[in-house]
C-alpha cells in the first residue's frame, strides 16, 4: 500500500489529467515529482523533469528514487498521429514504465490504459454485446491506439508477475474539464453524436482522484477497471437513449434515469473510488 509519505512521479503532468493528478495528489500530502515531454505548466506547484519516455534511460532517470508511478503520459487517443506512431510510441513508453518499475523496485504502477479497449467506437454496425458496458467486454480495439492499450495491459499483467509489483490500470472514459462542458448543450439534440462511447465521461477531478484511489488501495497482480461517472453526459435517460441508437443490444439488469453504460462497479468495488462531479450539478460542483 502506498501513503502519503511516498514519493510519487506522475508522467504526462502536462496534460490535463496528469495536471489534476499533480494537484490531487499534493493535496493529499504526497512528494510529487512531475514529468513530461513538453515543457512544464505554469503553476503546476511540483518539481519538474523534462523527459522523453520513448527513451528507457531517461525513464530509468526519471523513476530513480521514487516509491511509485502515475504514468499519464501516452498520445491520447486515435487519429493525433499517424497510426502506427501511435502504436510504437505508447507501446514504447509504457514498456519502459513498467520495465523501470521492475529494475528500480517501485512499491505500485498505476497508469492510464483506455475505455477504447472495451470496443470503441460503438455505431449502428459496431454496437456493444450488452450494457452496461463492464471489464468483461474486453478486449475488443477498433484502432491502434485502443491496441496500445490492450498490448500494454498484457504487459502489465506479466511484468507484475515476474517483479511482484501491483499495477493498476485506469480504463478511463472521455475526461472533460470546465471548459469541455461548455459543449455539452451541442451533444442534446442528436443521440447517435456521442454513441460512440455509450454517452460516457469522466470529470478530470474524478479520474485524479482515481490515480490517488489506486495508489492507497491494497492490491496484488495487474487490474484494470474502468473509471466513468455515474451518469451519462445526455439529458434523456439512459434506457431512451438505447432504445434509439441501440435497440437490440441486451440490457443486463434494470437501467434508471441516467444511470452511466459504462460500469464503474469494480473501481468502486477495488479501489473504493467515488464520481464526486457531475456536469448536472454545475461546473463547480
Amino acid at each position: 500500500m502506498t501513503t502519503s509519505s511516498d514519493k510519487i512521479v506522475v508522467t504526462g503532468a502536462a496534460g490535463k489529467a496528469g495536471r489534476a493528478a499533480v494537484t490531487e495528489l499534493l493535496e493529499h500530502g504526497y512528494d510529487v515529482t512531475a514529468t513530461d515531454v513538453s515543457a512544464a505548466p505554469a503553476g503546476l506547484g511540483a518539481p519538474f523533469l523534462r523527459a522523453d519516455l520513448t527513451d528507457h534511460g531517461q525513464v530509468v532517470d526519471v523513476l530513480d528514487g521514487a516509491d511509485a508511478v502515475v504514468h499519464l503520459a501516452n498520445i491520447p487517443a486515435p487519429g493525433l498521429r499517424p497510426a502506427a506512431r501511435t502504436l510504437t510510441d505508447n507501446t514504447t513508453m509504457n514498456a519502459h514504465v513498467f520495465l523501470a518499475a521492475r529494475t528500480l523496485g517501485l512499491r505500485k504502477v498505476v497508469w492510464a490504459s483506455s475505455e477504447t479497449t472495451l470496443g470503441l467506437a460503438f455505431g449502428p454496425e459496431t454496437p456493444p454485446r450488452y450494457v452496461p458496458v463492464d471489464e468483461d467486454h474486453y478486449p475488443h480495439p477498433e484502432s491502434t491506439y485502443a491496441l496500445s492499450k490492450v498490448l500494454s495491459e498484457t504487459m502489465a499483467a506479466h511484468i507484475s508477475a515476474w517483479s511482484g509489483i501491483p499495477f493498476i490500470g485506469l480504463r478511463f472514459s472521455n475526461i472533460f474539464t470546465d471548459e469541455d462542458y461548455r459543449a455539452v448543450p451541442t451533444f442534446q439534440s442528436d443521440a447517435t453524436s456521442r454513441m460512440w462511447n455509450l454517452w460516457g465521461y469522466i470529470d478530470v477531478r474524478d479520474a485524479a482522484a482515481s490515480c490517488r484511489n489506486a495508489l492507497e488501495a491494497e492490491a496484488t497482480g495487474s487490474v484494470n477497471v474502468i473509471i466513468a461517472n455515474d451518469d451519462t453526459i445526455m439529458e434523456r435517460p439512459s434506457a431512451e437513449l438505447l432504445a434509439e441508437v441501440f435497440p437490440g443490444v441486451e440490457i443486463r439488469g434494470r437501467l434508471t434515469g441516467h444511470e452511466t453504460l459504462l460500469s464503474n462497479a469494480l473501481a468502486r468495488q477495488v479501489l473504493g473510488f467515488e464520481p464526486r462531479h457531475s456536469w448536472r450539478r454545475g461546473l463547480s460542483a
